[in-house]
C-alpha cells in the first residue's frame, strides 16, 4: 500500500484528498503545517509527498529543502500559486512536479505514481558520523551508546537532515518547540552545549556541531 503524506492548511482540501486517497487504497497521513510535514515524514517514511506551499508556519519551499536535505521521496507539489516564478523555484528546490489548484483527482494520481515509478529504490538507512560516534537516524541509535533524551533527538535530526547547511534559530525553535517558542535562544545553546559534550571529541572545539553566532547552527560532516 502505497503511503501518501499530504500536507495542506486548508482543512477541505486535505480531508477531500485523504478521503479519495483512502478510498483507492492509499495509506494517508495528513500536516497541517510544515514543521509537523518534517516531523512525521522522518517517523513515517512517506512513499510520496502532495505538499501544498502556503503554509501557516514555514514556506513550503522550505519544506522541500529539510526533505531534500536528507531523502529522495517524490514531492508532487499542490498549490494555488500560478506564478512561474512559484513553480521554478519549487522545483529547483527539488520538487518532481507541480499540480495547480483547483485539480483533477485523476491527474494527482496519475503524476503521484509516475514520481514514485522514477524515485529511487530504498536506499541504507541514514547513518552519520559525528567523531568517534556514529549515529543512525532510522534505529535512534549512537555507537558508542550515548543517551539522548527526545528534544536532543529532534535538534540532532535537524541538524544531520541539512549536512552543510545554515539553520536558522527561529527554524530549530519552531521545529522543536514550536512557533511560540521562536525567540527563546537560549533553549538552544543549552541543548547544543549538551549534544557537543556527548557527542563531539572536543566539546571545546566543536568540529561538527557548529554555532553561525547570531544565525543559528550547521551540522559539518
Amino acid at each position: 500500500m502505497t503511503r501518501v503524506l499530504v500536507v495542506d492548511d486548508e482543512p477541505l482540501t486535505a480531508r477531500t484528498l485523504g478521503l479519495n486517497l483512502r478510498a483507492r487504497r492509499y495509506e494517508v497521513s495528513v500536516a497541517c503545517d510544515g514543521n509537523e510535514a518534517l516531523r512525521r515524514a522522518v517517523d513515517w517514511h512517506p512513499d510520496v509527498v502532495v505538499l501544498d506551499l502556503g503554509l501557516p508556519d514555514i514556506d513550503g519551499v522550505e519544506v522541500i529543502h529539510g526533505l531534500r536535505g536528507w531523502s529522495q521521496v517524490p514531492i508532487i507539489v499542490l498549490s494555488g500559486r500560478t506564478r512561474a516564478e512559484d513553480k521554478i523555484a519549487a522545483l529547483d528546490a527539488g520538487a518532481d512536479d507541480y499540480v495547480t489548484k483547483p485539480f483533477g483527482l485523476g491527474e494527482l494520481l496519475a503524476r503521484s505514481r509516475a514520481a514514485v515509478r522514477r524515485a529511487p529504490g530504498p536506499g541504507p538507512a541514514p547513518v552519520v558520523k559525528i567523531g568517534d560516534h556514529v549515529v543512525d537516524l532510522e534505529d535512534k541509535r549512537v555507537t558508542p551508546p550515548v543517551h539522548l533524551t527526545p528534544t536532543q533527538w529532534r535538534v540532532l535530526e535537524i541538524l544531520l537532515a541539512n549536512p552543510g547547511r545554515l539553520v536558522t534559530q527561529r527554524r530549530l525553535l519552531a521545529e522543536v518547540w514550536g512557533p511560540a517558542y521562536t525567540r527563546q535562544s537560549h533553549y538552544l545553546r543549552q541543548y547544543m552545549a549538551q549534544l557537543r559534550r556527548k557527542l563531539e571529541t572536543d566539546p571545546g572545539r566543536p568540529r561538527h556541531l557548529l554555532t553561525e553566532p547570531g544565525m543559528g547552527y550547521r551540522f559539518q560532516p
